[in-house]
């Protein structure tokens, strides 16, 4: 097992597990077209079957949408922690 480390600020890590690589490629498309991501890196899923996809993401550098939400999501955060 791989250990978990924590990304750097502004990074998340993505793991997609899909029935086939070409569903979990599609998943990774469209994350790249919201977010600046590194190149994935596929495994198998496990003994049954399937593919498993890993990529990590910077929200720092967001599109459209991808971009309004985070911002709305920001600001909607630091309201609760003033409550």
């Amino acid at each position: 097992m791989r250990s978990l480390e924590t990304p750097s600020d502004g990074h998340a890590e993505v793991r997609v597990v899909a029935a086939s690589p070409e569903v979990a490629r599609r998943i990774a498309e469209v994350l790249r077209r919201c977010f600046d991501a590194t190149e994935q890196r596929s495994y198998p899923a496990g003994p049954d079957g399937g593919t498993r996809l890993d990529l990590t993401v910077d929200t720092t550098r967001a599109a459209e949408p991808a971009r309004s939400w985070l911002e709305t999501s920001r600001s909607h955060d630091e309201g609760r922690r003033h409550e």
